[in-house]
């Protein structure tokens, strides 16, 4: 079968490797539709703090169910499902205490040279990782829950109920336009969102969210002023991974806000923690999702509480891969979702 293997950044190696065959527990899927991350991207130019090469890339995708290991139950080939891309040992405290999210040996396929991610013909996965999917769905739909679920867990790590609250997302990429959706889903009264990009921005609009600033061209105080009050913001989720955005959030919120820290960060920002001490703020970080938190992104996808048709961009097929990168490098501005056709 084809495996595309980031061999460096910026090298992309297309391989024919063996088939696998399920061993006992195991689902094997046929790849329908690869999404391209953020995180992927972070990966492919060298430049993930977490994530090092050689590996195979893709975390986010759709399949069908091609085989069965021995004990499996539940599945019948042909099936239409996606799955949650976690490897966890179930030993260490956080996953007996109910956080295999952030098990001590985390593994997530695609971002881990030892677990093969879905940039192939075929990925064997756990049992229990897989989730079957409507057919009213599209394989876009099903490579898009895994970026779903990261904005249900995030929206989930505040300390209170959202419900009735204004909230503010610091960038409008897919991850951070999915988080204002999932806050909106959640009944957030309403949603301010910003980015540099009017693309973007305008795109966030299309989603219905509530507001969205430019922060290149208006003041963010003063627009969040306008729109909420002077103690309108009730808590705000970082979306982009850099200085200038965590910071933009420590100067708007209101004292004693939660801050929950969603975006990747390529660079140690620097903050004045004077300012987080004094406001009382809780900064959150938050990694991935737990079982229910996926099941929960397929429900809302599933009963068309999130619009994911303006962030489906491009689609390129597994030989076109570089050409993929490229076209993301190349529309910066416009550019969402990518996927993968690793089959029609």
């Amino acid at each position: 079968m084809r495996s595309v293997l980031l061999n460096k950044p910026g090298e992309l190696i297309m391989r024919e490797i063996e088939k696998p065959i399920p061993a006992p527990g195991e689902v094997l899927i046929k790849v329908k539709r690869m999404g391209i991350c953020g995180s992927d991207i972070h990966a492919y130019h060298g430049q993930h703090p977490t994530i090092y090469l050689p590996v195979v890339q893709g975390h986010e995708f759709s399949g069908t169910v091609e085989a069965l290991g021995e004990g499996v139950t539940g599945f019948e080939i042909g099936d239409f499902v996606t799955a949650r891309p976690q490897y966890t040992c179930g030993e260490c405290y956080h996953c007996k205490s109910g956080h295999e999210n952030i098990c001590h040996d985390l593994k997530v396929i695609g971002c881990n040279g030892t677990v093969p991610g879905a940039a192939q013909d075929y990925i064997p996965m756990r049992s229990h990782l897989v989730f079957k999917l409507e057919d009213s769905l599209s394989y876009e739909d099903g490579a898009m829950v895994e970026p779903v679920a990261v904005a249900v867990a995030a929206v989930g790590t505040f300390t209170y109920d959202i419900k009735g609250k204004n909230i503010l997302v610091l960038g409008a990429g897919t991850i951070g336009n999915l988080v204002a959706q999932v806050a909106k889903a959640k009944g957030a009264k309403a949603v301010m969102i910003t980015d540099v990009c009017d693309e973007k921005l305008q795109i966030a609009k299309n989603c219905g969210i509530d507001y969205t600033v430019n922060t290149m061209t208006t003041d963010l105080a003063e627009a969040a002023e306008a729109a909420f009050g002077k103690d309108g913001i009730d808590g705000a989720l970082e979306c982009v991974g850099v200085e200038a955005t965590v910071n933009q959030a420590i100067k708007v919120c209101r004292k004693r806000d939660d801050i929950i820290i969603v975006g990747i960060f390529a660079k140690d920002p620097a903050i004045r923690m004077i300012d987080v001490q004094e406001k009382e703020f809780k900064m959150i970080g938050t990694l991935m999702y737990l079982h229910n938190d996926f099941q929960e992104a397929i429900d809302l996808i599933t009963e068309r509480k999130i619009n994911l048709e303006p962030l489906k961009t491009a689609h390129f097929k597994l030989e076109e891969f570089n050409a993929a990168y490229q076209y993301i490098s190349d529309h910066r501005t416009t550019s969402m979702k990518v996927f993968i056709d690793v089959d029609d």
